[in-house]
């Protein structure tokens, strides 16, 4: 364009280049519109998909994820039960072996009391025996000394004997309760 002066507008184009420059964008255009536009959504479609199927997939590892800390905790819970089953079973038998050790300890006691007590009495049937047989002797010869007349006779000898063992235990036995009622 030109101006009142006569000199052309530098910022106004002419007409022709105006005409061109549109037929040339309208050709553009229509080539951007009809194919490369639709490459573009295309490829835009398939990476929304893809991002959507990203998603999904994301989603259901969360899901398997949570289900899998669920199942882990379920069978961590049960792990726990059966280590609390296990301890309390050895915690009763641990009880039963020591109620059995102590059943054998007292059994074992017994058995060696009971020993004990037949020797303490095997001992003193000995003693018994040997006493008789000392005292028999020491009161025979007492006897001979006093009665001034031998006894050597064993038969009588055993009665004497005898009959003065009597007399001791007899004795024995009537100062044992009497001893013992003072004693209470």
């Amino acid at each position: 364009m030109i101006t009142a002066d006569g000199t052309p507008n530098p910022l106004i184009p002419a007409a022709y280049d105006i005409i061109w420059s549109l037929v040339v964008t309208v050709i553009i255009g229509f080539f951007f519109f009809k194919y490369l536009l639709p490459k573009l959504n295309a490829i835009l479609d398939e990476r929304a998909a893809k991002i959507e199927g990203g998603l999904q997939l994301a989603e259901k590892a969360q899901a398997e994820a949570a289900e899998a800390k669920v199942e882990t905790e379920r069978e961590l819970a049960a792990a726990r039960k059966e280590a609390a089953g296990i301890r309390e079973e050895a915690n009763s038998d641990g009880a039963q072996i020591v109620a059995e050790a102590r059943t054998k300890a007292q059994t074992e006691a017994a058995r060696i009391a009971e020993n004990a007590q037949r020797q303490i009495e095997a001992a003193r049937q000995s003693a018994v025996v040997s006493l008789r047989a000392d005292v028999g002797t020491l009161a025979t010869e007492l006897a001979s000394r006093i009665v001034g007349e031998s006894l050597a006779d064993d038969a009588r000898q055993s009665r004497v004997v005898d009959r003065f063992l009597d007399e001791i235990e007899t004795t024995m036995s009537e100062s044992t309760p009497a001893a013992a009622d003072s004693e209470a």
